[in-house]
């Protein structure tokens, strides 16, 4: 499997994942009473709170992961563009910095 098929799946489970992150984050806050035991087995769409809180979790925990590996496979462009965009600043800076020096050598 070459590297720009794994980039895929990763980012296709990462969407796929942040959908059921955010589905049930969603409904728990709104449909499921909130409180320690309150409504622990009661069944909202055919899942108890319990399921709902593991299915949630699971998924935040597996979203960690492939962000973790999705930046090991972005990480040579993460650096490369670091450097280039930080590398510009320091180069315009110091051409600044000689053009300050030329003027203050010219007026002498």
């Amino acid at each position: 499997m070459n590297k720009q098929r794994i980039n895929y799946l990763v980012d296709l489970v990462l969407t796929a994942l942040f959908f059921v992150v955010a589905f049930t984050g969603f409904f728990m806050y709104f449909f499921i009473p909130s409180g320690i035991q309150r409504g622990r087995y009661v069944v909202y769409m055919g899942l108890t709170k319990a399921t709902w809180i593991w299915l949630h979790n699971r998924a935040g925990i597996l979203i960690i992961i492939l962000v973790i590996i999705h930046l090991i496979l972005h990480w040579n462009w993460i650096v490369r563009t670091t450097r280039n965009f930080f590398g510009k600043e320091k180069g315009e800076l110091e051409e600044n910095e000689d053009k300050k020096i030329e003027d203050k050598i010219e007026k002498y």
